[in-house]
C-alpha cells in the first residue's frame, strides 16, 4: 500500500473532514503508514495533515454515527466507506467504484452488436425463409429458360445458399487475423461493417435483379465478414479488459452470439420478418447492428495491449487505459504488459507453423483444439436440429414447435448470461470442465429416452426435459469458457496465429456438421448423439485435468503454469534457459 493512496484517499473522499484531522480508524498496525502519509499533502499542493502526528486522529465518528470501513486486501488499513458505499479496492490498494469500468462495458456492447452478435443472427435466420428462396428460384428459373426448375437442382441451390456462409467465415477467419495486426483491432473492426452492408444491400435487391445469384454472393460477403468480426471481436475485448474482468468480458462473446440466435429467431417467425413479402429484409437484418458498429466505434480508443507491445506506444496505451478503466495508478499493468513485450522482441514472428510445431505451446494449443475450437462438436447444433422431431413425437401442435424452439434459444441465453457472471467470479477451468461432462452425461440419458419413446407416453415429455437441461449445462459453462479461453492462454506473439488457428477448425466444423449432420441422423438416428457424448466427456476430463485456472491471473502466470507441461520431462534448469515464451 503506498502513502500516496492513503492520503489521497483520505483527502479527495472525505474534505469535510481532512482538515481538522477526524473521522479516521486507527490501530496500532497503521502507524508507520500514518507517519508516512501525514507530510504527503503539502507535496501535493494540499493543507490537511501538515502538522498532524498519529496522536492525534480521533475515533472514526463522522455526523454523528460510526463511519462504515473496509480493509484493503493483504495490508491491514481500514478505510472509511461513507463517500464510497459498494467501492472495493484495486491491487495498489485504491478504493474503486463498481461502475469504474462503464465505458469498458459499453465498449463491450459495441463490440458485441457489431461481433459474434451478426453470427448469432445469420446462423438463426437461415432456416426461415427457405420455402419462399425455393419459390424465389423457381421464378427466376422459369423468367430465365421458360421452364421450371428441377426439384433436385431447387434444393442443391439452396444447399450452396446455406453451406457457402461456413466458407465466407472460413476465410474472413483466414485473413481477418492478419488485417487486424496490420491495421489494428479497431479499424479491421470498423472497416468490416461496410462488407456487412454492401451484403444486405446485395439480397435486398436481389428479387428486384431476379437474380438468386446476388443471394448467394451476399451469404459469402456475410459469411466473410462474420468471419473477420468473431476473431477481432475476441482479440479487442481480450486486450481492453483487466485480469479481474477478462474472464467475464471474453464470455460476453458467447453471450451476443447466442443473444443473435434468440433475436433471429424471433424476427424469423413468419408474423415479423418471415412471410414471403418480407424474406429479403430478414436475409439482410445483419446490417443495421453494422451501421450501428460503424457509427460509434470511431469513439472508443484502440485495444490497449496491441498498442503497447504491437506498436510500443506508451502514451496512447496509458491514454487509451485511463479513459477506458478511469484509473490513474496503471504501472503494475504496464509492467506486465512490458514483460510480455520483451518476450515478444526475442522472437521472430509467429504463424500457423510455429503454433502447430513448437513445443513451448503444445498444450496451449491442444487446448485451443479440443474444447475449443471443436465446440460445435457438444451437440447443441445437432439438439436444435431434432428437437422439432421430439416435439412432433410428444403431440406439441405444429404452430408451437417454433415458438418451443425459441423457447430453446431463451434458455440458452440466460445460461450463458449467468455463466459469464460466475466464469468472472469462480474458476473458469471447473465450471467449463465440469459442464462439458454434465452435457456428455446428459446427452446419454437423451439418448436413452429417444430410444425407448415408444414405451410411455410420458417418455417424450422426459425428452423435452432433457434438451432444456443439456441447453442449460452448455450455456453455464461450454459456451461461454470455451471462445474466451484463447484469449487468456497465448502471449501476445502467439496470439494472432492461434486465433487464425481457432476460426479454420471452428469454421470448417461447421461447414462439417451442416453438410453431413442430416445423412448422420438418417442413418443412425438418435445414436448420433453418442458422438457427441465421447466428445463432451474428452473435453470436459482434459479440461479438468490439464488446463490451469485463468481468471484473475496475468497472461504471463498462465504461461508459466503450461510450461510445467510443455517441459514437463526437462530439468528446471533447461526450462529457465529457454526464452521462447518467458
Amino acid at each position: 500500500m503506498r502513502s500516496e493512496t492513503i492520503n489521497a484517499c483520505w483527502k479527495n473522499l472525505w474534505p469535510e473532514v481532512a482538515n481538522d484531522r477526524k473521522g479516521f480508524f486507527l490501530k496500532d498496525h497503521q502507524r508507520a503508514a500514518v507517519n508516512r502519509s501525514v507530510r504527503l499533502p503539502t507535496l501535493r499542493g494540499g493543507e490537511g495533515f501538515k502538522a498532524a502526528t498519529e496522536d492525534k486522529f480521533e475515533e472514526p465518528v463522522i455526523k454523528g454515527s460510526p463511519a462504515r470501513v473496509q480493509t484493503a486486501p493483504g495490508t491491514g488499513l481500514t478505510y472509511c466507506r461513507k463517500c464510497k458505499p459498494g467501492s472495493d479496492f484495486d491491487r495498489t490498494g485504491r478504493p474503486v467504484s463498481a461502475l469504474q469500468y462503464w465505458r469498458l462495458y459499453l465498449l463491450t456492447l459495441v463490440l458485441g452488436i457489431g461481433g459474434s452478435f451478426q453470427v448469432g443472427v445469420q446462423y438463426a435466420i437461415i432456416p426461415h425463409p427457405e420455402v419462399h428462396v425455393h419459390k424465389f428460384v423457381n421464378q427466376t428459373w422459369i423468367s430465365r429458360y421458360g421452364v421450371p426448375v428441377a426439384d433436385s437442382t431447387n434444393q442443391l441451390i439452396w444447399s450452396f445458399i446455406v453451406s457457402v456462409f461456413s466458407l465466407g467465415g472460413l476465410a474472413g477467419a483466414l485473413t481477418g487475423t492478419k488485417l487486424a495486426v496490420t491495421y489494428g483491432r479497431k479499424k479491421t473492426l470498423w472497416l468490416n461493417n461496410i462488407l456487412a452492408v454492401v451484403a444486405a444491400l446485395l439480397v435486398l435487391f436481389s428479387r428486384m435483379a431476379e437474380s438468386f445469384e446476388m443471394i448467394l454472393l451476399s451469404r459469402i460477403i456475410f459469411g466473410f465478414n462474420n468471419g473477420v468480426g468473431l476473431n477481432v471481436h475476441l482479440m479487442y475485448i481480450g486486450e481492453c479488459s483487466p485480469n479481474k474482468l477478462r474472464g467475464f468480458l471474453t464470455s460476453t462473446v458467447s453471450i451476443f452470439a447466442v443473444f443473435g440466435k434468440v433475436f433471429g429467431q424471433i424476427i424469423g417467425i413468419k408474423e415479423i420478418l418471415g412471410s414471403e413479402e418480407m424474406w429479403p429484409y430478414l436475409l439482410a437484418i445483419s446490417g443495421l447492428p453494422a451501421i450501428l458498429q460503424f457509427v460509434t466505434l470511431p469513439f472508443f480508443p484502440e485495444a490497449a495491449r496491441y498498442l503497447y507491445i504491437d506498436k510500443g506506444d506508451v502514451d496512447g496505451t496509458k491514454k487509451s487505459l485511463r479513459w477506458l478503466w478511469q484509473e490513474d495508478s496503471l504501472k503494475m499493468v504496464l509492467e506486465d504488459m512490458q514483460k510480455e513485450k520483451e518476450s515478444k522482441e526475442r522472437e521472430e514472428i509467429k504463424t500457423i507453423k510455429d503454433v502447430l510445431t513448437s513445443q513451448c505451446v503444445r498444450w496451449q494449443l491442444m487446448t485451443l483444439i479440443l474444447p475449443c475450437s471443436l465446440v460445435n462438436f457438444c451437440g447443441i447444433t445437432a439438439l436444435y436440429f431434432y428437437a422439432f422431431d421430439i416435439f412432433r413425437t410428444s403431440g406439441v401442435p405444429e404452430g408451437l414447435i417454433h415458438y418451443l424452439t425459441i423457447g430453446i434459444g431463451m434458455t440458452e441465453l440466460i445460461s450463458v448470461i449467468i455463466g459469464s457472471f460466475l466464469l468472472g467470479c469462480a474458476s473458469k477451468k471447473r465450471m467449463v470442465g465440469s459442464c462439458y461432462v454434465l452435457s456428455g452425461i446428459t446427452m446419454s440419458i437423451l439418448t436413452v429416452t429417444l430410444s425407448i419413446k415408444h414405451l410411455a407416453s410420458w417418455i417424450p415429455y422426459v425428452s423435452i426435459a432433457l434438451i432444456f437441461l443439456f441447453v442449460w449445462i452448455f450455456g453455464l459453462g461450454p459456451a461461454g469458457g470455451c471462445l474466451s479461453l484463447p484469449a487468456d492462454i497465448f502471449l501476445q506473439a502467439w496470439r494472432p496465429p492461434a486465433y487464425v488457428i481457432l476460426g479454420i477448425i471452428f469454421w470448417l466444423s461447421v461447414f462439417i456438421l451442416g453438410m453431413t449432420f442430416g445423412y448422420t441422423v438418417d442413418g443412425l438416428g438418435q445414436y448420433c448423439f453418442l458422438f457427441f457424448v465421447t466428445y463432451c466427456i474428452l473435453s470436459g476430463s482434459f479440461v479438468l485435468r490439464f488446463v490451469p485456472e485463468t481468471n484473475g491471473k496475468a497472461i504471463m502466470e498462465i504461461t508459466e503454469e503450461y510450461n510445467k507441461l510443455n517441459y514437463k520431462n526437462k530439468s528446471t534448469d533447461d526450462s529457465k534457459n529457454i526464452d521462447k515464451i518467458r
